[in-house]
């Protein structure tokens, strides 16, 4: 399918991106032997992984599709549609993260993706939104001690 080799390519294409603002993390001479890129670079491998999996998923269940239907043009619009907008709106929520802070952009970014994923569930999703970027605040200002911005609640 025609939108899953452009998720597999952007995968790629961010996993590049990703290792290249890894390697621009200074290297400490003190401290843990791995230092502050461990982290990183497992995710980058993480990511790269997932796109090759998608890419051979995607080989595998092209062979086996269905021929096309006369109107698959209009499926494969939507997709794209559809991930042009994700693409957009996340931008848009890099754009404001620091401004607004990590929990009320984190909260309003996946609130409205999981409304056009997961229509009508206007209670389940607010809730999952909400309880899920408190427990990763959570998860990660008091436990783990990584400052995220306050942005307009200060904290």
């Amino acid at each position: 399918m025609l939108t899953d080799r452009i998720i597999c390519a952007v995968m790629l294409v961010l996993a590049a991106v990703y290792f290249y603002a890894t390697a621009q993390i200074p290297a400490l001479e003190i401290g843990d032997p791995l230092g502050p890129k461990a982290f990183p670079v497992l995710l980058g491998i993480a990511l790269i992984v997932a796109a090759i999996l998608l890419f051979f998923e995607t080989l595998k269940t092209g062979a086996v599709e269905a021929p096309r239907r006369v109107h698959a043009w209009r499926e494969d619009r939507r997709h794209l549609l559809l991930i042009g907008g994700v693409t957009l709106w996340t931008v848009a929520y890099f754009w404001v993260f620091d401004r607004t802070g990590f929990i009320v952009a984190t909260t309003i970014y996946l609130f409205a993706l999981m409304a056009v994923f997961n229509r009508g569930k206007w209670v389940g999703n607010a809730l999952t939104a909400v309880l899920f970027t408190l427990g990763t605040y959570v998860l990660f200002v008091k436990i783990l001690h990584v400052g995220l911005p306050g942005g307009i609640l200060g904290f």
